[in-house]
């Protein structure tokens, strides 16, 4: 139950020694460099026109409002569930002094 489970042994062929480069004591002439190219691009260029920048910059905004509003929230929640535990604490406290008098 305990013991690991590996998988099977990679059974694929093992491929055929290549021969060892030739050296040649003749130094060989660099090839011409082929002339640059443009490479198309499969996709479509983004376009930002001043109506998308703005969308961009107001849903941006959006976003970061929300979030630290509801960050906000949160840590007004655990202010005021210390306060709260710290009020019962108090009251708790209180009233074990008064009753051992």
């Amino acid at each position: 139950m305990f013991k690991p489970k590996y998988p099977p042994i990679d059974t694929a062929p093992v491929p055929a020694a290549r021969p060892s480069a030739v050296h040649s004591p003749v130094p060989l002439q660099p090839a011409a460099a082929p002339a640059p190219t443009e490479v198309a691009s499969n996709r479509p260029a983004v376009q930002l026109t001043p109506g998308s920048t703005l969308a961009l910059v107001v849903g941006g905004s959006a976003v970061v409002l929300v979030v630290g509003a509801v960050l906000v929230s949160m840590l007004l929640a655990v202010a005021v569930t210390a306060a709260s535990v710290a009020v019962c604490a108090v009251t708790v406290r209180s009233i074990l002094k008064s009753d051992r008098r």
